[in-house]
């Protein structure tokens, strides 16, 4: 019998493990090393809402953040959503993540967690926390492309993650990268590594929660007519 969709996902983040060097001051965080509980949650949450063998689309995010993903081990949903939304608690931690915030209203409008994994997998083509210390010794989050030997240091893990990815079952025609600037290196990579079809570009959740609060509802409307194929007019 074949391993569901969500079990390849498990198998995938069991596997993860980066140990090439990076340039001075940055880190790369493994939840699933830091912490037993968060293997157990996300074993939960692809097992709630991926026991199928269905193909779906692909999100494409940056890499995760130290208090979402980083956490939970599930892209753009910290601890806060995993319990109120996804039914799943996590005791030994307590994280708000503002992206997590926006997916999570824009999912509740598409029609709910069930519908939306259904139908999409979300991810990064780096799929583990990055972190950089500031001048005052203090770890921020970082993303892979901040920095051009960063970027260089990640770029062949980042080929391997994306063909890793598409191999649990996603289609391939059209891509839907979260992030202009984002988009811009994964279509250095797909021009190299020849991965996808057309990307669609919607701008990042931390951007839209941060920056565009008051024009929040415009862009769930985007983000949902253009994951249903339906043409967006601003």
């Amino acid at each position: 019998m074949s391993a569901s969709f969500g079990e390849k996902v498990i198998a995938f983040n069991k596997k993860l493990d980066f140990t090439d060097a990076l340039p001075d001051g940055f880190q790369v965080l493994n939840p699933y090393l830091d912490n037993p509980e968060t293997m157990v949650v996300m074993e939960q949450f692809y097992n709630k809402f991926y026991n199928d063998s269905l193909q779906r689309k692909f999100i494409v995010g940056i890499n995760p953040s130290r208090h979402g993903a980083g956490v939970t081990g599930v892209p753009f949903t910290d601890t806060k959503r995993l319990e109120s939304v996804c039914g799943i608690p996590m005791h030994s931690a307590h994280t708000h993540e503002i992206s997590s915030v926006y997916m999570y209203d824009m999912i509740s409008e598409f029609g709910g967690a069930t519908d939306f994994y259904r139908q999409f997998y979300v991810n990064s083509p780096f799929p583990l926390a990055i972190v950089r210390r500031n001048g005052a010794g203090k770890w921020l989050n970082a993303n892979y492309y901040d920095d051009v030997t960063l970027f260089k240091s990640v770029k062949d893990f980042m080929i391997l993650s994306l063909r890793n990815h598409i191999s649990l079952g996603l289609e391939t025609s059209e891509v839907y990268v979260l992030g202009k600037k984002n988009a811009q290196f994964i279509q250095k990579l797909n021009a190299e590594a020849n991965l996808f079809g057309d990307l669609k570009v919607l701008e990042h959740p931390r951007y839209i929660q941060q920056y565009k609060s008051k024009e929040k509802q415009l862009y769930i409307d985007k983000y949902i007519l253009t994951l249903n194929n339906e043409i967006w007019i601003p």
